[in-house]
């Protein structure tokens, strides 16, 4: 599809085929989002059901992470069949209903695709470790260092804790090579030298954009290549200095063939990619050429500390890479891997930014300040929600949910819990079942009954009572509510921001982040002080996450002006 062909007459973009620059989408955890069936996980029935919901919350798209058979090892991204559903969470048919159903609602549905590695279980890598060189051909198998082999083939470590390789049992019962695992032993590496990972791949994007799916949020899209002779790393930090296992060139020749692939469709489909590069500035822009994919996360607010000048230092560094690489920001304040917002913002700030580590080993020695975080978190929504580009939502941040801390060990699932020895809680407590209704667990998340007329089984996470003030039910009609914020906000953002351009930033006080968009009367006031700051004389307030009384802003709050 030519460049051109994306343009109405007189050159602007065509706002239909160009959606992905300005959407909001609403990511999905599919087993904590709502259960159909009363088996305690969330399914596509339980998602179905509730389209309506996202519809009315002002969603442009929904982004449905991993629904693909699988043992769940890494909630679903341990994958043995890329073209079937988890049993757990329906079949293809149901999937081909709720991309329908989505359309018919005017929202896109974008899936996760995982090709960085698959599951152990998968039928490659069975065949590999039965002996079948094609397969073994298709994963990074090496023989291991020392006199007999029994150290591992070098020195790179997984991003769950321990040594990134897993040896191997011959049918002899005799130690044989190592197999490279980036994240857990049981989601082995494919080899992306191998011409028929390539092929496979491509046909299973072309399986499922052939049942209508819009698009696809690409895991790990910096790691698929491997520097050649997968050299030590030398005690490198993947996440800040260039690693031999991340972020080689050679992933942008997929990425061109996956962008032909997309492109070839009408209208033509979408990637946004997660994408760690560690020289951000200089690489991540080369993910984003106009024959690659169309957008990656903006990671940073992730852990950015609550205050005004790192919280202004990300937007400039971010908006100068969009400049670079012509393709929107995609600003998420959370995800599926993050301490949700209203958790990370309860506790003392960092000086300029924390780490997912960092936040959780403070969690036994330091309280939330759960009321605290709460409102710096709808200042948050309100500050993002007035910047340029693509807005992400995670599964339940409109209703102000806060990380669930406390879970018990053994009803935690994360590896990277298991791989710590329990030093590190891991990621469960932002994956806990939503709160629909009602006043005690489930919450409304299972129906009443089971299709055979059994109690549904307890969610697969365990919710906390006090959620009971937080479930959407409770949050409907008050237009007090974080649930009511979002839908304001998103109503007001496709109003007033969708069409409007460039950010520059207005005179404030040190602590206060004050914004307007070219070509909009709208101004964006956020105070991440703790004192009251006057907001601009004769202007009206459309939005506040906190009551604005008498031209004040307060402390943690946020606020969108139509100035006078």
């Amino acid at each position: 599809m030519a460049a051109v062909d994306q343009l109405e007459a007189g050159g602007r973009p065509d706002p239909d085929r160009e959606w992905w620059r300005t959407a909001v989408v609403y990511q999905v955890v599919l087993r904590a989002f709502a259960d159909g069936d009363g088996d305690g996980l969330g399914d596509v029935a339980g998602l179905r059901s509730r389209l309506p919901y996202l519809a009315d919350l002002g969603v442009d798209a929904v982004w449905v992470n991993p629904w693909y058979a699988s043992p769940m090892v890494d909630a679903g991204y341990d994958v043995t069949d890329y073209r079937a559903l988890d049993p757990r969470y329906g079949t293809l048919e149901d999937a081909e209903a709720l991309v329908r159903e989505a359309h018919a609602l005017g929202m896109r549905v974008l899936l996760d695709v995982v090709p960085n590695h698959t599951s152990d279980q998968h039928a490659w890598f069975r065949a590999a470790l039965a002996g079948d060189e094609a397969a073994r051909a298709r994963y990074l198998f090496r023989p291991g260092r020392g006199e007999r082999g029994e150290e591992p083939p070098n020195d790179w470590e997984s991003c769950f804790r321990g040594p990134a390789w897993t040896r191997t049992t011959g049918s002899d019962g005799e130690p044989g090579d190592w197999y490279l695992h980036m994240f857990a032993p049981e989601q082995p590496d494919l080899d992306w030298s191998n011409r028929e990972v390539h092929d496979e791949m491509l046909d299973v994007l072309r399986f499922w954009f052939d049942r209508g799916v819009d698009g696809f949020r690409v895991d790990v899209a910096h790691g698929l290549v491997k520097a050649p002779g997968l050299p030590d790393a030398e005690g490198k930090d993947r996440r800040t200095q260039e690693h031999p296992g991340w972020d080689q060139d050679g992933v942008h020749e997929v990425y061109r063939e996956w962008r032909a692939l997309a492109d070839a469709y009408d209208p033509p489909r979408v990637f946004v990619a997660e994408a760690w590069a560690a020289r951000r500035a200089e690489r991540l822009p080369l993910y984003l050429r106009p024959d690659e994919l169309h957008t990656a996360f903006e990671f940073e607010p992730l852990h950015v500390a609550w205050r005004a000048r790192p919280w202004r230092d990300v937007v400039d560094r971010s908006l100068a890479l969009a400049e670079v690489s012509g393709a929107p920001c995609a600003w998420v304040l959370t995800n599926h891997d993050v301490v949700r917002q209203a958790t990370r913002y309860a506790r003392s700030q960092w000086a300029e930014k924390g780490t997912n580590e960092t936040e959780r080993a403070r969690w036994p020695t330091e309280e939330p300040d759960l009321a605290l975080g709460l409102r710096r978190a709808r200042a948050a929504a309100v500050l993002v929600a007035a910047l340029p580009g693509v807005l992400y939502l995670y599964l339940g941040e409109e209703l102000g949910l806060h990380e669930v801390e406390d879970i018990p060990a053994d009803r935690r699932t994360d590896p990277i819990f298991v791989r710590s020895g329990g030093t590190d809680p891991g990621r469960d407590g932002s994956r806990v079942p939503l709160p629909w209704s009602g006043d005690v667990p489930p919450f409304g998340f299972s129906p009443d009954r089971r299709p055979d007329g059994s109690p549904p089984a307890e969610p697969y996470l365990p919710q906390p009572a006090r959620w009971a003030a937080l479930t959407a039910q409770a949050q409907d009609g008050d237009p007090s509510s974080t649930l009511s914020l979002y839908r304001r906000l998103l109503a007001l953002r496709r109003e007033h921001l969708v069409p409007a351009g460039g950010l520059r930033w207005l005179d404030a006080p040190d602590d206060v982040l004050a914004l307007a968009r070219e070509g909009s009367p709208v101004q964006c006031w956020v105070n991440l002080g703790a004192d009251p700051v006057a907001l601009p004389a004769g202007g009206r307030v459309l939005v506040a996450s906190a009551p604005v009384v008498d031209g004040s802003l307060p402390g943690d709050a946020g606020a969108w002006v139509l100035a006078g």
